[in-house]
């Protein structure tokens, strides 16, 4: 559990052994910037924050308004985080991003990217400038959010042709499934293998079958919509989700990928195409019309779409 250690600076200043003197100057040396922000946004206060990998000198903030320094929206979230701090009487922990443009007057100055807080906003047992008032202690963990996003991703692409995995496929095809029986939204699947795959494994080599399965994925990317879903399911098979897209509109979107496939990548490809309908009970009956259909079209010669 992180350390606050302006909580730690607060007990201490009830312990007689330090003078005020030396309080403040411990208040001041926090790491972390602390502000004293009343019910209606004002900031009354403000400590540490002497950490300048992460922090700039807020000192300016001091008598400004949340209103004066961020912007309308962020402003508004602001001022009901203190609300609720207020009315629970208890520690809250929020977290929250700031950017750019969420910070009024600093234009091209401000932060590239977006920066991470945790903030913990604890009720005061004082007013401060008449006003019930919060201490909030902001922590950046900028760094932890883009290690969690970096593991988010990885655990949901492949590692060989960088598409979503088996993983991130299923969970897309379970929402898209549960906006169908809401909404009636159509979606289409489509399964595809490589053609003859075995054959390029055994005669040229696993290289060259990585080699076809990394140039199927490429034309994947480029050739479909924008909107499009396309996913390694394993080995040498692939699944497309086409969102809001009936299987009438997504044969010639997957005759068009196949044609493109055999252009660029030196394979050709067979796939079964179907779509959510009425009646299904989870996505898997779509998906198992899909792959039934995937096997007629091996049968009837291969290089080709069935629906």
């Amino acid at each position: 559990m992180k350390t606050n250690h302006l909580e730690q600076a607060l007990r201490m200043a009830d312990d007689s052994r330090f003078s005020d003197g030396q309080i403040s100057a411990l208040l001041s040396a926090l790491p972390d910037p602390a502000f004293i922000l009343t019910r209606s946004g004002c900031y009354a206060a403000k400590f540490g924050g002497t950490d300048s990998r992460y922090y700039h000198d807020g000192s300016s903030l001091i008598g400004k308004k949340l209103a004066d320094v961020l912007s309308d929206e962020k402003s508004a979230w602001f001022q009901a985080q203190i609300a609720i701090a207020l009315a629970s009487r208890g520690l809250h922990v929020v977290e929250y991003a700031l950017a750019a443009a969420d910070v009024k007057g600093i234009g091209s100055d401000g932060p590239v990217e977006t920066i991470w807080f945790e903030g913990r906003v604890q009720q005061l047992p004082y007013q401060v400038m008449g006003e019930d008032a919060v201490l909030w202690v902001a922590s950046n963990i900028t760094a932890s959010k883009k290690l969690e996003a970096l593991l988010r991703m990885q655990s949901e692409t492949d590692a060989l042709t960088g598409l979503a995995n088996r993983r991130k496929l299923m969970n897309s095809l379970t929402e898209h499934f549960e906006l169908f029986v809401r909404y009636k939204a159509p979606t289409s699947v489509l399964i595809f293998d490589i053609d003859n795959f075995k054959t390029i494994n055994d005669e040229h080599g696993h290289l060259a079958g990585d080699e076809a399965i990394i140039g199927t994925a490429e034309v994947c990317r480029r050739e479909l919509r924008s909107t499009d879903f396309p996913a390694r399911l394993g080995g040498d098979e692939f699944v497309v989700l086409m969102p809001h897209t009936g299987s009438e509109q997504a044969l010639p979107i997957a005759q068009r990928l196949r044609q493109r496939i055999a252009e660029r990548a030196g394979a050709t490809i067979s796939g079964g195409l179907s779509e959510i309908r009425p009646g299904d009970l989870s996505y898997a009956d779509v998906l198992k019309r899909a792959d039934e259909a995937l096997y007629r079209a091996k049968r009837d010669g291969r290089n080709r779409i069935v629906r």
